[in-house]
């Protein structure tokens, strides 16, 4: 997979930009504010339909959109599959909120797949992307919500089955935390909870076991990653911490490890053995749950430790440590994609190299080398080796125009 061609009408500070995107290696350079990271959350946009960056998709609408009478922005990538082309399609447009209204009041997006319209949660997973960011070290130092969103995201991109349980996951968490509030208030009935605790469970259940799932072949990948970027004197272990109590741990994670190259499933009898315990907790902690008008149990209250050594990476670890984590983790949910998809992502690396040491460079020079697609932003071409950019296409951005300098020879 990869992508041929990129199409961007009022996307942030692109009022109208046309790309042919070759194979291999593209290294964005240029001063900072001129569009670099832009386009690289314009491909991360269409893949996820989230951006990276924006508190508002508003805000992904070039300025100057806002003076016409309908303000909208235009994103299609043109994508190169084994099975043949596929065009990927995103609108944004400031319209009324109804047709007696004149004034534009609220976003719709729209979306589409080869000209045939889409739903949001369809389109992830259409065009498989991993995006290193320099703040990607708050994975590890971060707020748990950091991580739950990184867990979902990789997966969503995997497992279509496992993005539409997350949706309908938040929107009964939604209710459910309503009723809290109002049984709470009211002192009413809280025989009510009976239903939404139903659909909690049953919703729920699958994304912990998936989660859980993920992160044991992702170790199988860290095993080798972590060691290399460390001179192999550390040694990395993931570790799922579900607020969900769920017991026999050892027997759990040797039902959910997978070799790494068989397809993954995740049997029904695990997540029944997830659906029993989350009743359970949800019962017993009723009473403290209306107390504090706010569901304290399932997926949304999880998180991730990063074991090195035995030493919890969250708490103790170094600045260096913990950035050595963030790429780990990265190169392992590389090499996932790839096994669970038979398709290499497209990798966005946004001004990582100035954060990283000449070994930890090096690794992702490495693993740039075996991706088929990869776009890198630089302010500073010299932390390149010039064997390296001998086999990449380097173009200039400047005021969100972009030109090649010298692309490869082919």
């Amino acid at each position: 997979m990869y992508l041929r061609h990129l199409s961007l009408t009022n996307f942030r500070n692109y009022a109208r930009l046309e790309l042919d995107f070759p194979t291999r290696v593209v290294v964005l350079q240029g001063e900072n504010a001129q569009g670099k990271t832009n386009l690289l959350e314009a491909i991360y946009y269409l893949a996820i339909t989230r951006s990276p960056h924006a508190d508002s998709d508003r805000q992904l609408i070039n300025w100057l959109a806002y003076r016409e009478e309908l303000p909208f922005a235009r994103l299609v990538a043109e994508v190169e599959y084994d099975d043949g082309p596929r065009s990927i399609e995103i609108t944004l447009m400031q319209a009324p909120e109804s047709p007696e209204m004149s004034t534009p009041t609220i976003l719709r997006r729209s979306f589409k797949v080869n000209g045939v319209k889409q739903r949001a949660i369809d389109m992830v997973g259409q065009m498989q992307v991993v995006l290193f960011l320099p703040e990607d070290l708050d994975l590890v130092s971060g707020p748990p919500a950091r991580r739950r969103r990184y867990l979902d995201i990789t997966i969503c991109q995997i497992d279509a089955y496992y993005c539409r349980h997350l949706q309908k996951y938040n929107r009964v968490l939604t209710q459910r935390n309503s009723l809290l509030r109002i049984l709470r208030n009211r002192g009413e009935n809280p025989q009510q909870l009976a239903f939404w605790d139903e659909k909690l469970v049953e919703w729920g259940s699958y994304l912990i076991a998936r989660r859980r799932q993920l992160l044991e072949r992702m170790n199988q990948c860290v095993e080798h990653t972590h060691p290399e970027l460390t001179g192999n004197n550390e040694h990395l272990r993931l570790c799922y911490k579900p607020s969900v109590g769920i017991e026999d741990q050892e027997v759990l994670n040797q039902e959910l490890s997978t070799p790494l190259y068989q397809q993954p499933t995740v049997s029904q009898e695990e997540v029944q053995r997830i659906e029993g315990r989350f009743a359970d907790q949800l019962q017993r902690d009723r009473a403290q749950e209306i107390a504090r008008g706010t569901t304290q149990y399932g997926p949304h209250r999880d998180d991730i430790c990063f074991m090195v050594d035995g030493v919890d990476m969250r708490t103790y670890g170094s600045r260096g440590q913990q950035r050595t984590v963030a790429l780990a983790l990265k190169f392992a949910e590389v090499d996932l994609m790839r096994e669970e998809t038979n398709e290499t992502p497209i990798l966005l690396l946004d001004d990582v190299l100035s954060e990283l040491d000449a070994l930890r460079r090096n690794c992702l020079f490495t693993m740039v080398g075996d991706a088929e697609q990869v776009v890198v932003t630089t302010t500073d071409m010299h932390l390149f080796p010039k064997d390296f950019l001998s086999h990449t296409s380097i173009w200039r951005v400047q005021e969100g125009c972009i030109r090649s300098k010298n692309p490869p020879e082919t």
